[in-house]
């Protein structure tokens, strides 16, 4: 043979060689496992966020500076069932019909399939991918149980469906739903002790001792112990790794040292003008209601006047302790064989007021309860500390980390990819996003403005850049006529029917409004 042919010859040879070898090397790059942490009912009082100038969050701060924090991020539904139910499924509340949370534990028990019938819920498609998929307390709903008879779908390990039996525990919240959210105050707390056993009587705090909890730890800390052991096991297959946290849910309560970090006397309260409910809309007001019979700003008033800073002081010493729960997990993660080559998401379900508009819970379209935390650390990357101020919603939490783990397309999603801002968080996408509570009533949120739209046709339009506290409602001002219609492109023009629901049904905003009809608004939302 030509010495030339054969010299071209074995080049050729090797160099197939060489490329089948990188081929095979690709294969072999791991997939980043997925850190992602669920907060329940964190607003935006965050160090780094800067809306309370007093809040102590040093775990989180320094996720932020590891990564990046969307300042702008707003849930798609603002209450816990059907944020989450959006989230994991991918799927708007316009979509699935799921505006609220649903109590009654047959339809609980159909969620799953009917969910299902239109998209995998997040884990459950990890799972399908090659993901190993772990959970850990309040990432649904009720917990990684909420779903018992499909979990095996959901998930290749998770924490047991926490249960108390301890019946004097119980007792001091006398039976409030939901386990995970014990121990209450000893006394029931502070609408208990001056209204008795009413609708609501979980909004009251303070601290509690080791004693007057299950097995001596909350539930929060028992979640964290379980990811720290799930992060120091050896995993031969990438991981997602979920972890629900319950506070700063209701009631308020965390172990003393927490609520020793606000022992000063003049930490800032958030402060209602004169007045600022006059320009509300009559369904904006029946939202301000709350649960408690008579509205729960009426109550809180009712208790004394320093109730207000007892609940702040305890919901800002709830998100202290939850916070130093996250950085028990972080700081596994970074002790891990893992830490780069992990993905690190938290996001909390909605936010939460106090006291913003009259308001102390969530179930609003203003900014307290629709804007929430949301970071992303991502490995080996050089954008670190990066701050956006782009609208995005939860909603694009799911195509977003398909991107990143370089899974599949799912095409049913109705989010976006946050990747152009995770790339480039300095360039605006001048985006928009939807936040809906309960039938019909929605707020599209851009970069600088809110706009609220409720069933009956009332609306509100709040400049943010100069109004973040949302003071005053422009919607009668002619000038900002064009941003008004701009915004309104953005609202849903299909909605689904109430979850399993073949009719619209009265809520109790239609059951205020008519009362009102005949009683009149009460004084303190003029």
């Amino acid at each position: 043979m030509n010495i030339n042919k054969f010299i071209i010859i074995f080049l050729c040879i090797g160099c197939s060689l060489f490329s089948c070898q990188k081929k095979h090397q690709a294969k072999q790059q791991p997939k980043p496992n997925v850190v992602f942490i669920a907060v329940d009912d964190l607003n935006n009082w965050v160090g780094k966020m800067k809306r309370h100038p007093q809040v102590k969050t040093p775990n989180l701060d320094r996720l932020i500076d590891q990564g990046i924090l969307f300042n702008n991020a707003h849930t798609a539904s603002p209450v816990c069932q059907a944020s989450r139910i959006a989230l994991l499924s991918g799927l708007k509340p316009t979509t699935t019909g799921w505006y609220c949370n649903v109590w009654d534990k047959d339809l609980k028990e159909v969620t799953y399939d009917s969910i299902h019938q239109m998209n995998q819920f997040l884990p459950e498609y990890f799972k399908a991918n090659g993901y190993a998929t772990y959970g850990a307390g309040k990432l649904f709903h009720s917990g990684v149980m909420e779903f018992e008879k499909d979990a095996d779908q959901l998930w290749t390990d998770h924490t047991p469906a926490y249960k108390i039996t301890d019946q004097e525990m119980l007792k001091s919240g006398n039976h409030y739903g939901g386990d995970m959210f014990y121990p209450f105050p000893k006394d029931g707390g502070q609408l208990y002790q001056k209204f008795g056993k009413v609708k609501g009587l979980s909004l009251c705090g303070g601290p509690v001792e080791r004693k007057d909890m299950k097995d001596g730890v909350m539930h929060d800390e028992w979640v964290a112990d379980w990811a720290i052991e799930k992060l120091h096991k050896n995993h031969d297959e990438p991981f997602f790794l979920g972890v629900g946290f319950a506070r700063p849910h209701v009631p308020y309560t965390a172990p003393q040292e927490y609520f020793d970090l606000y022992a000063e006397d003049d930490f800032y309260i958030p402060s209602v003008a004169e007045g600022e409910m006059k320009d509300i809309p009559l369904y904006g007001k029946a939202v301000s209601m709350g649960l408690t019979p008579g509205g729960d700003h009426a109550k809180v008033m009712g208790v004394g006047e320093d109730f207000p800073k007892e609940l702040v002081r305890s919901y800002l010493a709830c998100i202290s302790f939850v916070d130093a729960q996250i950085g028990k997990v972080l700081e596994a993660l970074e002790k891990s064989p893992y830490a780069d080559n992990t993905i690190v998401v938290v996001w909390s379900d909605h936010g939460q007021h106090l006291g913003e508009k009259h308001s102390w819970r969530k179930m609003t379209l203003w900014e307290p309860s629709t804007n929430v935390p949301l970071i992303f650390k991502l490995p080996n990357s050089s954008a670190k500390g990066k701050v956006t101020n782009d609208a995005v919603s939860l909603l694009d939490v799911y195509p977003t980390l398909l991107d990143l783990c370089q899974l599949p397309q799912n095409e049913r999603l109705e989010g976006e990819s946050l990747m152009p801002i995770l790339n480039h968080p300095e360039q605006s996408q001048n985006r928009n996003v939807l936040t809906t509570w309960m039938y019909n009533n929605h707020s599209v949120r851009s970069k600088d403005w809110r706009y609220i739209k409720y069933r009956d046709g009332g609306e509100e339009l709040y400049y943010i850049q100069v109004d973040p506290l949302e003071k005053k409602n422009l919607i009668a001002d002619e000038k900002y006529s064009s941003i008004k219609e701009t915004l309104k492109k953005d609202l849903p023009q299909k909605m689904a029917n109430p979850f399993l629901m073949e009719d619209i049904y009265e809520d109790e905003l239609d059951n205020y409004v008519a009362e009102w009809e005949k009683e009149g608004i009460p004084e303190w939302l003029n």
